[in-house]
C-alpha cells in the first residue's frame, strides 16, 4: 500500500480536470476523455516524483478503475486488472478487459505487442518475468528505472550481461494511459459491480451478478451484499486482496423482485467438481496404501 494516497490524488485530479463534474453534463465525450486521460497522466507523474524523492520501493504501484455515473450514462476509466460488470435485468455484461501481458483475447495481444515494441519481454505471463499487469500507476522499474532494473537482474542472476547488452528500451513497459468507455445506462440496467481480480479470479461475472441480485432481493443493502460477495471469494481460497463496489441505480423494487430460479448448470458443475476432488483424494489414498 502506497503512503501517498493515489486514490485521493486521482479523485482530486479528475475533479479538477472535469471542472468539478460540470464537464460530465456536456455531450462532448472527446473532451471528457481527454480530461480524464490528463488526470491519469498527472497522477502518475506526481507519484513517480514522490517515489523518487522519498526513495521508496521502485516496485510500488497501483491499478485504478474509476466510474462516473450520471442518470443515463456510465463513464469508465481503467488501468489494470479490476473489472466492471453491469446487470441488465439479471444478465451480466462485462464492460472492461484486464490489462495483462498474457492471454489470447484482443486486449491482451495488444498489451503484449506494446510491451515488446517498447523493448520489453514476457516470461510466464509477466513483464520481464516480474509484473502480471501491463498498466498501472507507479512501478518505476518499468518506467524511469528500467536500466536499474536490468542491472539488478544481473546481480540477482536473473539474466546475463550479454542479454542486457542486447536490450534496447524504446519506451515505458508499463503505462498509466487508461482505456476510457462511455456506456448508455438503459432502463434495464439494475446495478453496476466493480471488483478487483481477487474476486474475478474465483467467480464468473454471471455468478456474481446472480449472487448480488439475490442478496439485494433479501435485504436491499449494497454494503451487506459487498461483504457477502467478498466472503464467497474468501471461501473459495482467494489469496489476493478483494475490493468491491456496488452501485444500485435505484430502478429496481428489490423487495418485490421474484426469487431467481436455481442455476442448475452451475450447481451441477460445482457438484461434479466436488465429487471429482473427493474421488481423486480417495484414489490417491488407496494408491498410497497399496
Amino acid at each position: 500500500m502506497l503512503k501517498m494516497s493515489s486514490r485521493e490524488e486521482l479523485y482530486k485530479e479528475c475533479s479538477l480536470a472535469l471542472q468539478g463534474g460540470l464537464l460530465l453534463t456536456s455531450k462532448n465525450f472527446a473532451a471528457v476523455r481527454d480530461a480524464i486521460q490528463k488526470a491519469f497522466e498527472d497522477v502518475d507523474a506526481k507519484l513517480l516524483i514522490w517515489l523518487e524523492q522519498t526513495g521508496k520501493d521502485v516496485e510500488s504501484g497501483a491499478t485504478a478503475t474509476v466510474m462516473f455515473i450520471r442518470n443515463d450514462i456510465l463513464i469508465i476509466s481503467h488501468i489494470g486488472d479490476s473489472c466492471v460488470v453491469i446487470s441488465r435485468t439479471g444478465k451480466a455484461e462485462v464492460l472492461t478487459n484486464p490489462h495483462r501481458p498474457y492471454g489470447k483475447n484482443r486486449v491482451s495481444l495488444e498489451e503484449i505487442k506494446r510491451v515488446r515494441a517498447a523493448g520489453g519481454w514476457i516470461v510466464d505471463g509477466r513483464i520481464c518475468g516480474d509484473l502480471a499487469v501491463s498498466r498501472a500507476f507507479g512501478d518505476m522499474r518499468f518506467k524511469s528505472k528500467k536500466n536499474e532494473m536490468l542491472m539488478k537482474g544481473v546481480e540477482e542472476g536473473r539474466w546475463s550481461d550479454k542479454f542486457v547488452s542486447r536490450v534496447q528500451f524504446k519506451g515505458d513497459l508499463v503505462t498509466s494511459s487508461p482505456d476510457i468507455y462511455q456506456v448508455a445506462l438503459g432502463s434495464d440496467v439494475e446495478f453496476v459491480l466493480l471488483a478487483s481480480d481477487g474476486l474475478w479470479d474465483y467467480m464468473k461475472s454471471s455468478d456474481a451478478v446472480s449472487f448480488v441480485r439475490d442478496q439485494l432481493r433479501q435485504h436491499g443493502d449494497v454494503q451487506l451484499a459487498c461483504e457477502a460477495l467478498a466472503r464467497v471469494a474468501l471461501d473459495r481460497r482467494s489469496q489476493d486482496n478483494i475490493s468491491i463496489v456496488i452501485a444500485d441505480l435505484g430502478r429496481t423494487d428489490w423487495e418485490n423482485l421474484p426469487a431467481q430460479g436455481p442455476n442448475y448448470v452451475y450447481e451441477i458443475s460445482q457438484a461434479l467438481a466436488t465429487i471429482g476432488v473427493v474421488s481423486l483424494g480417495i484414489w490417491i489414498s488407496s494408491f498410497l496404501l497399496v
